[in-house]
């Protein structure tokens, strides 16, 4: 499209009522975002066959060395990558959005989004233990955050396009659109009466429909029709349920220790970090495939899943790819690889599964269906336990098999799986890695209500980097005017609060070549609440608040006006959410 006729399109588009508006800027998010979608699964799955699949038909020799060079070279040039352009491109992207859709109104840097498709490409194709998910709903909701922006709407009004881009894009990589409704809702909206549903609905059914065309209709996991399962199947679930649960569990504790040792360390420099999760996933695949002539430690696992569901897996071998790929998958992501998680906890309930029916499949008769359903219970427990969606862990594995007859199954398995993941671990393992990354929850998602809102402390919207003028002589102010586009600076001396300098101030001060007058600053303290600081605010004159650790203490931080009306337009919108 021609820049003339580009902007002929969006002048006639804002034309429009902004109903009809909103429900052709919904279309055209599906549209794009779906086939973002799909055109990242695409080019995974042909980086991934053209190389690893490709060279396993080789002799061992040859699959060795060739191996190492894909998985190493791929991971070390997203990493140089992420590093250069964009470091929130590592890991699955989801908890990125979330940060995105409740603090910056939905808005996406177009940099992180194809960053993100590049990155992604080359890490899981290239046979990182990593899923396509977290990247899919990212660049999705990020590329129709970019869409809106580019017809008109504006940087704080982003939110519905990001839900919608996301759900499209979840709906299109898993050919799953129910599931995509109910994740986006309940993980990145975290409410299912959300007032987005009607976009969120649309968006999605257009994925799929983009999917279905450009793809085909065909389930992740083909499967043939699986009769009901025997009553076994009904005492052995809450095993299968609580075991995958806890394996969900032990993949979420040690990621999240791997992570935060690395996020500590400084003795390896981050674009080689995605290199050494490549290495580790590298020695376990290549061990496995030596021993058994199965890939499914690299990439996504779904040939082995696969043949696990339809029964072509012995229990033994389900083992050994159970314990390999938690610890690949691990490695992956802990050294900041670019991929997500849904593909390996499904991976890893499904064998969960397998391992469990083969046992028991020695004190009981378990036909085929009944092996399968547990297989099935496994990988919808593990999922739920990880993301904390058992709604969306029933409805994306049972969209994935088309097997109705697996649902009574599911549902007690979620039962089972969320009781168990609740006492193990506190929180989901995106909202720990984004308590890891210094986002409080609170602090993301505000409170539904303008009570519990003002009950919050101010440390929720404070702003913890303020720029601090200690050194009034030209120079340094001069420089620090340069470098900084702030209108108003605290200034301290000898770790005293000496008063607000304001930035017209500053300049005239120096013209004149005088020393600066400052004016009074009002203060308060962290745990002080919201409500509190209104008052402030008004009583102010830079309409500025500033935060000590104590009376006449050092500053913390700061809060302007501007951020208290930010974070109230955010109450505001999610009080109809």
């Amino acid at each position: 499209m021609s820049g003339v006729t580009g902007r002929w399109f969006v002048l006639q588009f804002q034309k429009l009522p902004s109903r009809t508006r909103a429900i052709v800027l919904t279309g055209l998010i599906g549209l794009a975002a779906g086939g973002a979608a799909v055109a990242f699964q695409v080019c995974v799955n042909r980086v991934y066959r053209l190389s690893l699949v490709k060279l396993s038909h080789h002799s061992f020799e040859v699959f060795l060395g060739g191996s190492f060079l894909v998985i190493m070279s791929t991971a070390l040039i997203s990493g140089l990558l992420m590093n250069a352009f964009c470091r929130e491109a590592a890991g699955s992207g989801i908890p990125q959005l979330k940060v995105a859709f409740w603090k910056d109104f939905g808005y996406v840097p177009w940099r992180a989004v194809w960053v993100k498709f590049v990155a992604g490409v080359l890490s899981i194709g290239g046979g990182s233990s990593l899923g396509r998910e977290g990247p899919s709903v990212y660049l999705a909701g990020g590329l129709a955050s970019n869409l809106a922006g580019s017809l008109g709407e504006a940087k704080q009004n982003r939110r519905p396009a990001a839900a919608a881009g996301a759900a499209a894009g979840l709906a299109a990589a898993f050919n799953t659109p129910l599931a995509a409704i109910t994740f986006v809702l309940e993980e990145i909206i975290e409410d299912l009466n959300s007032r987005f549903l009607g976009s969120i609905l649309l968006a999605s059914v257009i994925g799929a429909l983009v999917v279905h065309g450009l793809v085909g209709k065909q389930p992740a996991f083909k499967l043939g029709n699986i009769d009901a399962p025997g009553w076994p199947v009904y005492l052995l679930t809450p095993l299968v349920a609580a075991v995958a649960a806890l394996t969900g569990a032990v993949f979420q504790v040690l990621t999240l220790k791997l992570r935060a040792k690395q996020k500590r360390s400084a003795w390896l420099p981050a674009w080689l970090r995605p290199g050494v999760g490549a290495l580790v996933v590298w020695v376990l695949g290549v061990a496995v495939f030596a021993a058994t002539g199965r890939l499914g430690v690299f990439g996504l696992g779904y040939e082995d899943l696969t043949a696990g569901l339809n029964n072509d897996l012995p229990w033994k071998l389900a083992g050994i790819l159970l314990v390999a790929k938690l610890l690949a998958t691990v490695a992956a992501y802990g050294f900041g690889g670019c991929g997500g998680v849904f593909s390996p906890t499904l991976f890893f309930g499904g064998m969960c599964g397998v391992f469990i029916g083969g046992v028991a499949g020695a004190v009981w008769h378990l036909g085929p269906a009944d092996q399968t359903t547990l297989a099935v219970v496994g990988m919808s427990g593990c999922l739920g336990a990880v993301v904390r969606a058992p709604v969306t862990g029933i409805l994306i594995v049972f969209e994935m098999t088309h097997q109705f007859s697996l649902v009574p199954a599911l549902m007690l398995g979620a039962l089972i799986s969320q009781a168990v993941a609740r006492k193990v671990t506190q929180d989901s393992l995106y909202d720990a890695l984004l308590l890891q990354d210094g986002h409080k929850l609170e602090h993301v998602i505000p409170p539904r209500d303008l009570q519990s809102w003002q009950q919050l402390p101010v440390s929720a919207i404070a702003n913890f980097h303020p720029v601090i003028i200690e050194d009034l002589a030209a120079d340094p102010l001069r420089e620090t005017l340069r470098v900084n586009p702030h209108s108003r600076f605290p200034v301290m001396r000898e770790g005293r609060l000496l008063g607000m300098l304001t930035r017209k101030e500053a300049e005239v001060a120096l013209v004149e070549s005088r020393a600066p007058k400052l004016e009074m600053t009002v203060t308060c303290l962290p745990d002080q609440t919201i409500r509190n600081l209104q008052r402030l605010l008004i009583e102010s004159s830079t309409h500025l608040v500033i935060l000590l650790d104590e009376p006449k203490g050092k500053v913390l931080g700061l809060v302007t006006l501007h951020d208290l009306l930010r974070a109230e337009v955010s109450i505001a919108e999610s009080g109809n959410v």
